[in-house]
């Protein structure tokens, strides 16, 4: 995938190799900045993190073939110590070709913000302006954009693999009831400003890209665990998760948002080696291994 455009400004266009993966919701939260910031930034999308098979040599899994590993581009094992996507690298200044491996971005959180940055000073954009994803004009909700998309990362996002992952439904049913209460306190906070997304006057935040991905991706709940993980519109304990339905609802239609959107049927066959227990990457290991995916250790999680 790769997007450009042209400007009559007078504004250098940063632009970056984007090393990613179509299936990664970590990876989507970073296109999901690129896309919103497309008239600002330029990228050349990699394909860089992908799935294979190996023979079952040692008859690990009784079918004929190991589990389901990750194949790692060159250039991501390079760039970035952790082998992971997103990774950005910028293009050199002056020529605009010659990719910058000493300053490289990665983290999916940090991607955004650094986008965020990157596009403001390139366009550049005032500090109110509502277009940036993490408002500079008032302090406490630079703040408040900060500690929600962590809040939601590990509240909402991490427990998703949990329910897939975890094949004891007594774990599953913990998992998603952690997911559940991520999303009953979500939606509260978005009640505390004029709606639907988490900043006033609909502007889009880090915050909303945070949980997007994921949240586009629940559906698959109801496939391989069964109608009893479909995220309700009341949270058991009473309290309305309308707020989070009509945020969804309203972040999926913008046009920036649509086109970054993996397609459900294929996606839903991805993930089924994440239900069936045979992937075999970093965030599935840490599940297994009984913490949560955003704990990942780059050692003990290795395979």
């Amino acid at each position: 995938m790769s997007l450009s455009f042209s400007t009559t400004t007078r504004h250098v266009v940063p632009k970056f190799r984007y090393l990613s993966a179509w299936f990664c919701p970590f990876a989507h939260r970073a296109t999901l900045a690129l896309e919103h910031h497309s008239e600002r930034v330029e990228y050349e999308w990699v394909e860089a993190l992908g799935w294979y098979q190996q023979e079952d040599q040692n008859n690990v899994t009784g079918t004929g073939k190991e589990w389901y590993y990750h194949w790692k581009a060159e250039e991501l094992k390079r760039v970035n110590p952790s082998a992971l996507v997103p990774t950005l690298i910028p293009l050199d200044d002056t020529t605009q070709e010659q990719p910058n491996e000493t300053e490289v971005v990665f983290e999916s959180l940090v991607t955004m913000e650094y986008i965020d940055q990157v596009a403001a000073a390139a366009a550049p954009l005032a500090n109110d302006d509502p277009q940036r994803l993490i408002p500079q004009n008032n302090p406490y909700w630079t703040a408040q954009c900060r500690i929600w998309s962590d809040r939601v990362n590990r509240d909402c996002c991490s427990p998703y693999y949990g329910v897939l992952v975890r094949q004891d439904p007594v774990e599953r049913q913990e998992h998603f009831d952690k997911l559940l209460q991520g999303l009953s306190q979500f939606s509260q906070q978005l009640q505390k400003t004029s709606g639907p997304l988490f900043l006033d006057q609909a502007q889009l935040s880090t915050v909303d890209l945070a949980l997007l991905p994921w949240a586009w991706r629940y559906y698959v709940l109801e496939h391989y665990c069964g109608p009893d993980f479909v995220i309700p519109t009341t949270h058991p304990d009473g309290t309305s998760l309308e707020p989070y339905h009509e945020w969804l609802q309203y972040v999926t239609q913008l046009p920036r948002v649509q086109r970054t959107l993996p397609e459900k049927d294929r996606y839903l066959e991805h993930i089924g080696k994440y239900a069936d227990g045979s992937a075999r990457s970093k965030v599935a290991n840490a599940v297994r291994r009984g913490v949560a995916a955003h704990e990942l250790d780059d050692e003990k999680d290795e395979y």
